[in-house]
């Protein structure tokens, strides 16, 4: 490496480390590389929407979604010693809501753009124009449809031929040639299923939507005071913002009096109700349990159809209708089975998780008469059965979980692909081999022709024995 060479990318990562947070830029410790996440800004009022199957009813034929945010595009990277005099970066570019051929497409331009400035420095242009230009560059507009490409599914690790006339896969348009139809290696779909894909992109997007909440100032209506919204509480049917503190005082109140449909909207005549999730942020775990008693009985005596939005931050109402498995959430639009409350898979028999089926165990045993019935109709006997008859939790952990090659710690694989990320120490690991990754390129693994994981990553997604449950009622 020539002290040019060598200087040159000191520099640049530096540079990169002070424009971008720990967020957007992690330089790698054991190689002059590292990895970049980046977030897209979308235009006002984006909605994203998945076309049913063609055998599912016209009701659950079209779901809808509207975002402020989808998950970052993810740039792996490490500068080889003749950068940036002679030779390129190289990269993997991975993501979940972009097909690979739409991947590869933006692969090749960040080639192109290394040739038009062969000998500079060009990972800050990489990181702008996959910022600011990707949604022109592959005519995306709303409403964006998301698909799962045939191709993408299994994760092609070499070059593939372009794609078939008149197929459409999701793939760039327009400013795509046919030559960037063609598969990228460094191009990786990383998510395992349409259905998962559209879970992590609601939560993701509520997680940087509460993010924002969270740093922006509020006035209180109830003490007047101006908060952080990290102090603070909104309705989401209503938006109204009150303080958590204010907010804790007057919830109490009504749940020890046994009201707990009325912890609705201070505001006059706004009838917004808390959520479940909502109300245990700010009450204590006695008063929520009882809170929790209350409604649940309630429930069965007056209002036995509703179901609950089972995204963990929402937790809204749901009209159940009569004889149909299917819920749509009037909050946040999340369409689920009501039997295990996954996406909802039409006529597909419902998969349920072996800590799911411990959880239910425990809580039918606990329950009385009147609440295992109720267990019963929303589950299913078959599978609560199944769940008294063979769940054992100590078991279940010796059998479905693998320690951290680096730490140690005990890791569960509910579903994804085989590239794991600790959550003790944040090693990325090979859940096949349980080899350490490296943190530039942990992708490398798959694509080396001589790994003994090669063209794995997404080997193996449903048989690990334990990891899923299928039933039917």
């Amino acid at each position: 490496m020539s002290s040019e060479d060598k200087e040159a990318q000191e520099d640049e990562l530096l540079a990169l480390a002070s424009i971008y947070d720990e967020d957007e830029f992690k330089r790698a410790e054991s190689a002059q590389g590292g990895e970049t996440r980046i977030c897209l800004e979308l235009p006002q009022d984006f909605k994203i929407f998945v076309r049913g199957s063609s055998t599912e009813s016209l009701q659950s034929s079209r779901f809808e979604y509207s975002v402020c945010f989808l998950p970052p595009l993810v740039l792996n990277f490490e500068l080889p010693p003749d950068y940036p005099s002679t030779s390129p970066p190289v990269f993997t570019l991975s993501g979940k809501w972009l097909s690979q051929a739409q991947l590869s497409a933006l692969c090749k331009h960040l080639d192109n753009v290394w040739e038009e400035n062969r000998g500079c420095v060009v990972l800050f242009a990489w990181m702008q124009f996959l910022k600011e230009e990707t949604l022109n560059y592959l005519n995306i507009s709303s409403p964006y449809e998301l698909k799962m490409c045939p191709q993408g599914k299994g994760q092609s690790r070499t070059p593939v031929g372009p794609l078939e006339a008149g197929k459409d896969c999701g793939g760039a348009t327009g400013s795509a040639t046919a030559e960037e139809e063609i598969m990228d290696a460094r191009a990786v779909q990383d998510v395992e299923s349409l259905s998962s894909l559209i879970r992590e992109i609601l939560d993701f997007d509520q997680a940087q939507r509460r993010k924002c909440f969270n740093s922006k100032m509020y006035s209180c209506s109830i003490c007047f005071c101006e908060k952080l919204g990290s102090e603070c509480m909104h309705f989401t049917e209503c938006s109204h913002v009150y303080c958590k503190a204010c907010l804790k005082d007057y919830f109490e109140i009504q749940i020890r009096d046994g009201q707990v449909h009325c912890l609705n909207c201070p505001e006059p005549k706004c009838s917004s109700v808390a959520t479940p999730g909502q109300v245990k942020e700010l009450v204590g775990e006695e008063l929520f349990a009882r809170y929790d008693r209350l409604l649940l009985q309630s429930s069965l005596d007056l209002m036995a159809d509703v179901v609950y939005c089972p995204r963990p931050g929402c937790q809204t109402p749901v009209m159940q209708e009569p004889g149909c498995t299917m819920g749509i959430c009037s909050c946040c639009n999340y369409a689920f089975c009501t039997l295990c409350k996954m996406t909802y898979h039409g006529v597909s028999p419902c998969k349920v998780t072996a800590e799911k089926l411990m959880d239910l165990r425990n809580e039918y045993l606990e329950a009385d008469e009147t609440t295992k019935r109720f267990l019963e109709q929303r589950y299913g006997k078959r599978v609560i059965q199944k769940a008294l008859e063979e769940m054992e939790s100590k078991e279940w952990l010796e059998k479905n979980s693998k320690s951290c090659p680096c730490c140690g710690t005990h890791i569960e694989k509910l579903d994804g692909c085989n590239k794991m990320t600790c959550t003790g120490c944040m090693q990325y690991f090979c859940w096949l081999c349980m080899g350490s990754l490296s943190r530039a390129n942990p992708y490398r693994h798959f694509n080396d022709p001589s790994s003994p994981c090669f063209n794995r990553l997404f080997q193996a997604m449903h048989i690990d024995d334990g990891e899923f449950w299928e039933v039917e009622d």
